[in-house]
């Protein structure tokens, strides 16, 4: 993207790609008039966002939807399209006056849209370094979404009604460094005392914190929902084999 940039700007663009990179002494050096962050998930010190325009990309129409997680929480309240928004970065979280929005589609997986949304700001940051648009406070009532944790991706948990919310749920974790959807097995093992002996304490398994289904159960509960009939074989309409055995 660096190298694109430069390109078409005639600007120089550097790229810092670690966290502990991003320092006051290493901007120091490279003397940037703007700071972007495309893909940035770490929260920006005050020593940098105070010290330099940093500019930081979300993928929703702020204020609605600040905070963490926006892909899968916008998947998961049902939206098909959203607005990727450029704005300038502040101590508040997401809460910077905007440069700019652009409407971002939602459909496919995970990384689909991250690619999309990579080449989209990419547009974004040329038109802002050519306009040089003046950032606007942001108006509305401010909606806060939470950032999701791994234990949010096991699928006997999810808010699931429909075919159309399990394939959502399923795709909106398909991209590198999100946690997967899964299903804990409900097989438990525990060891096996000697006859005429308990097991002691530490070897009797505990029970789960929460009710596990399994695939096919989880399959099957859809298809009673939807009145529909799903092939629950190997070859059938229903790929699951990124969620685990059945």
């Amino acid at each position: 993207m660096a190298k694109r940039l430069t390109e078409r700007t005639g600007q120089p663009f550097h790229l810092i790609t670690r966290k502990e990179d991003l320092t006051p002494e290493r901007l120091r050096e490279i003397a940037p008039r703007t700071v972007f962050f495309p893909h940035w998930s770490y929260l920006i010190p005050a020593t940098i966002h105070e010290g330099w325009e940093c500019v930081i990309f979300h993928m929703t129409d702020l204020p609605y939807g600040r905070g963490g997680s926006p892909l899968q929480n916008l998947i998961q309240r049902g939206h098909r399209e959203t607005m990727l928004t450029a704005l300038r970065c502040v101590a508040e979280l997401d809460a910077g006056p905007v440069y700019l929005k652009r409407p971002l589609c939602l459909e496919g997986s995970a990384s689909e849209i991250f690619l999309r949304a990579a080449s989209l700001i990419e547009t974004m940051i040329e038109t802002i370094i050519r306009e040089d648009p003046e950032p606007q406070p942001q108006q509305g009532e401010p909606v806060i979404f939470q950032r999701r944790k791994p234990a949010d991706s096991d699928l006997s948990q999810a808010p699931i009604q429909s075919l159309n919310d399990f394939f959502d749920f399923i795709r909106m974790l398909d991209a590198e460094g999100y946690p997967r959807a899964f299903l804990l097995n409900r097989r438990q093992v525990a060891a096996q005392p000697a006859l005429g002996r308990e097991a002691p304490p530490q070897a009797r398994w505990p029970s789960p914190p929460h009710p596990v289904a399994t695939r096919r159960e989880i399959l099957q509960r859809l298809a009673e929902l939807r009145h529909v009939g799903i092939d629950l074989g190997v070859d059938g309409n229903v790929d699951c084999t990124q969620i685990g055995p059945a």
